[in-house]
């Protein structure tokens, strides 16, 4: 019977998304006879956000599985809302979906992890978001949270994959000290998994709080991509991350948010550029303003900065401190430009970085510190692969 429904689903998908055939990525929120079985007759939380959606039509997922007559009980939504419009740390409320009337329970304001009074009401979670490849970028932080709520209550989770974005290797390893919502998981800045392996590695390696309980965990992997394959986001994850460009720096840039250095939030190419009110850092210059959609209250608002424009720049592969260490040099503030060095060390996973800069160490020596423990990484995180 299963079989036989499997095959129904599979035909209705081809039927609704045939662009997700012939050799083209297949999400796994549009593998629909994956998961359907699963969920059906069950009462379903989603945690999901503007960016889970199917075909080429974006239609959410939402939309899709009430269509289906899924017993959708609640949403639960992470950074930046159930929509995608709230600012990078702005709290997210509870509320309603005012499209299909589902509630909207808030993962990013009174708490961070489903309550076991959340959970409840709900038989099994379906996990649907896009990340973009960075420890630092809380959606896996949302994603762990959710895994270790359901080991602690025994409710059953499903993640449906979607690819890499910035599928690269490289950075330091989170330190337990740093631990914080920038940064949950002993991965370094850039993690080279899909938010599926992800799950896996956190469940095999016994991160989860209460390690004799793994979280109860299925994933519904992709088709048609591999690792190291580009893949261009449909729609912007979050309000700051426009497009490709944007994702591919997004890494080697972040770290400036502990500094007065401006990385064109305010602006229509946040993470694109650099600057700061003084014409010490550069020929190139924007204005931060209230951007509704992007930034609503950025820094150095309404002032000149002037700096670099990365738009169109080409040779950044992965994670580099080469545009900090620059802009470092340039200020001639030494310990000063680190205006929120807890910050940094937060975003970084460690404190060994920022104090390797203070002392004038090259970019090099500064990559080689944490070669051994990436390697490290690299070959426990061949285990946890589900792609080529």
């Amino acid at each position: 019977m299963r079989n036989r429904l499997s095959l129904i689903l599979y035909f209705l998908f081809i039927a609704l998304f045939p662009e997700c055939v012939n050799g083209k990525v297949a999400t796994g929120a549009e593998r629909f006879e994956q998961y359907l079985p699963f969920i059906r007759g069950k009462r379903v939380g989603m945690v999901i956000n503007h960016t889970s959606v199917v075909g080429t039509k974006q239609t959410h997922l939402l939309d899709t599985l009430l269509k289906q007559n899924i017993n959708v009980i609640k949403v639960f939504a992470p950074e930046h809302g159930f929509r995608g419009n709230a600012d990078a740390g702005e709290t997210v409320k509870d509320g309603k979906d005012s499209h299909t009337g589902v509630p909207i329970v808030s993962l990013y304001g009174n708490n961070k992890k489903p309550t076991t009074a959340q959970l409840k009401d709900i038989d099994i979670i379906l996990f649907d978001i896009q990340d973009v490849g960075a420890r630092f970028y809380t959606y896996i932080s949302t994603m762990y949270y959710v895994m270790e709520a359901c080991a602690e209550n025994n409710k059953e989770m499903i993640v449906l994959d979607r690819p890499n974005p910035c599928d690269y290797v490289e950075g330091p390893i989170l330190k337990p000290a740093y631990r914080s919502f920038v940064g949950m998981l002993p991965i370094p800045v850039l993690h080279g998994c899909t938010i599926g392996e992800l799950a896996q590695m956190i469940n095999g390696e016994g991160w989860i709080a209460n390690k004799k309980n793994p979280c109860p965990l299925r994933i519904i992997p992709m088709t048609g991509w591999k690792h190291g394959e580009p893949y261009s986001l449909p729609i912007k994850p979050s309000p700051n991350l426009p497009n490709d460009q944007s994702i591919r720096l997004y890494a080697s840039l972040c770290p400036f948010e502990a500094t007065r250095v401006s990385v064109g939030r305010g602006t229509t190419f946040p993470f694109q550029v650099l600057g700061a009110p003084n014409k010490k850092y550069g020929d190139f210059t924007f204005t931060p303003h209230s951007l509704p959609g992007f930034d609503k209250n950025p820094m150095h608002k309404n002032v000149a900065c002037y700096g670099e424009d990365l738009r169109n720049a080409d040779d950044m592969n992965g994670f580099t401190l080469r545009y900090f260490l620059h802009f470092y040099r340039l200020s001639g503030e030494g310990t000063a430009f680190f205006s929120r060095a807890r910050w940094f060390d937060l975003l970084l996973g460690t404190d060994s970085v920022r104090k390797a800069i203070l002392r004038g160490d090259s970019e090099e020596k500064i990559r080689n510190s944490w070669q051994k423990e990436l390697q490290d990484y690299k070959e426990m995180r061949t285990k946890y692969l589900l792609y080529e």
